[in-house]
């Protein structure tokens, strides 16, 4: 059966595929982070959106996910799956005893299967530092197979999410290859973030329970001390996916695939970028949960008064032709924040714009941003940490959005301002350069500021761009409407995961 080649940009965003009939299929979708219960970046996000897309199409999508602490001091409705107690599994020498927990998605009727270990996830955070921290997925994903078997769940599709579930391709073939309910599944590893790739030595190789299959892990990796979790998952998957066009090219490089590189190219037609979706129940000016008011692409009046009601909130001294910019970020260098020292404090020195910024990470960042609003009171607000109230305020308040990332797999916030007609200014990578297309007055044409090379110069351009743009109204709001009448949603994207799913296992 032939696969999907890489899904390619056009135009800005991922080519739709012929509508399919409907078919339904059994999904074991298996992840470290699950909005908003266990949430530290885009993993939770797609997560929670492609999951729920899945189920509402119809489709038997049984997710897994750990118990954590800050789940468990949650006040959710959830029953223990009455032959999933006190269960066993050991990891070398390792034994651990859990159970399943089942309970709905907060605001869906898709249950979820938590794994309650509390030897492994009864901790302060979602991730840790402890020396057992590769353990904690590894018994994540074994439970969540195991759990199957018991359940007598046979999956068309193992759906695992970055390295923490990597292993699950090659257990598929080798440790669960005995057990005919697995024996028409196919795998799927859809890399979130390069980035973490779950290395941990090679001492622990046992802890696999590969047995006489242990030949399998990648053998000069081996002999150099280490695993890569992400690395076997390349190896193994059925598809591996991606989410975005751009940045399943981009980690095929050296420059982006961070070692995986020459594994990734070796796929060739397994490897698929599929953009994100957004999730616009939660992200929809019209009807956003967190605003007292309400705007569209039709009435734009709400926006103008929310952004004053901001302004008012925050002690920010802004007048009429104010450009306010916002930031939402993990602090790190990823995400292009090194650029901004160099860039910011000259511009909100000589022209009328403002900041908001919200977000934590590397102390070097915090601490320049604290520093930008001592220098700029009334002109620079930042908040440390991270407030969902606050991020849908400044995406809906403030007039530009700054994404200026080294890379970006896909990127969800470039996505939700172009709906609250929130101008993104984006580096041309990864699923940014997928979303967001440079306005050309000439034209009236494109959705935003994109600039190319990674460098302060071109941050100053483009946002220089945009000011020059917002003190011309007529082609502000062009952009705006270009902007707002973009369609990300998961009706569109997930498509394209059924469509890989269809191609990958048949129409049932």
């Amino acid at each position: 059966m032939s696969l999907p080649g890489r899904i390619v940009a056009q135009g800005g965003r991922a080519r739709a595929f012929a509508i399919l009939p409907l078919v339904s299929y059994r999904v074991l979708f298996v992840t470290a982070e699950y909005a908003p219960l266990a949430k530290t970046g885009g993993l939770a996000d797609v997560s929670t959106a492609l999951s729920r897309f899945l189920h509402g199409r119809g489709d038997d999508v049984r997710v897994f996910l750990p118990f954590y602490r800050r789940i468990a001091e949650q006040s959710l409705a959830l029953a223990p799956v009455e032959f999933l107690q006190n269960l066993e599994l050991r990891l070398g020498p390792h034994l651990y005893r859990y159970r399943i927990l089942t309970g709905a998605a907060p605001g869906s009727e898709l249950k979820l299967y938590f794994v309650d270990c509390p030897a492994l996830f009864d901790r302060p955070g979602v991730y840790s530092a402890d020396d057992d921290e590769h353990r904690r997925f590894l018994a994540l994903t074994r439970a969540a197979l195991e759990s199957a078997q018991r359940m007598g769940f046979a999956p068309h599709v193992l759906h695992c999410n970055d390295w923490h579930t990597a292993f699950g391709p090659l257990w598929l073939k080798t440790s669960y290859a005995w057990d005919r309910l697995f024996a028409a599944t196919r795998s799927v590893l859809t890399i979130h973030n390069i980035g973490y790739q779950g290395v941990f030595g090679a001492e622990h190789a046992d802890e696999l329970g590969l047995g006489d299959a242990a030949w399998l892990l990648h053998q000069d990796q081996l002999k150099a001390g280490r695993i890569n979790s992400m690395l076997h998952g390349v190896l193994y998957a059925d598809l591996v996916s991606t989410v975005s066009p751009t940045y399943a090219r981009e980690i095929c490089t050296p420059e982006y695939g961070l070692g995986l590189d020459p594994f990734l190219r070796s796929r060739g037609d397994r490897l698929v970028g599929i953009l994100n979706g957004v999730d616009y129940d939660e992200w929809d000016p019209a009807r956003d949960r967190y605003l007292p008011i309400h705007f569209s692409r039709d009435d734009l009046t709400g926006k103008a008064a929310l952004k004053r009601a901001f302004a008012e909130r925050l002690g920010l001294r802004t007048g009429p032709g104010t450009m306010l910019l916002g930031l939402v970020s993990r602090l790190v260098t990823q995400k292009g924040i090194e650029l901004l020292p160099a860039v910011l404090p000259a511009i909100l020195g000589r022209r009328d714009c403002a900041l908001v910024a919200l977000g934590s990470g590397e102390r070097q960042y915090e601490e320049f941003l604290a520093a930008l609003e001592r220098s700029f009171p009334g002109r620079v607000v930042y908040h440390r940490g991270y407030s969902e109230e606050l991020a849908h305020w400044i995406e809906a308040a403030s007039d530009a959005f700054l994404m200026p990332s080294l890379y970006e797999p896909c990127g969800l916030n470039q996505m939700y301002s172009l709906r609250y007609g929130t101008v993104p200014i984006v580096r041309r990578t990864g699923g940014l350069a997928d979303s967001v297309s440079l306005y050309s007055p000439a034209h009236g044409a494109g959705t935003g500021i994109v600039f190319e090379n990674y460098d302060a110069a071109a941050l100053r351009w483009a946002v220089e761009s945009a000011l020059e743009l917002y003190g011309q109204p007529q082609h502000w709001r062009q952009l705006m409407a270009n902007a707002m009448a973009e369609d990300f949603s998961w009706q569109r994207q997930g498509a394209l995961y059924i469509d890989a799913y269809r191609r990958l296992v048949g129409p049932d």
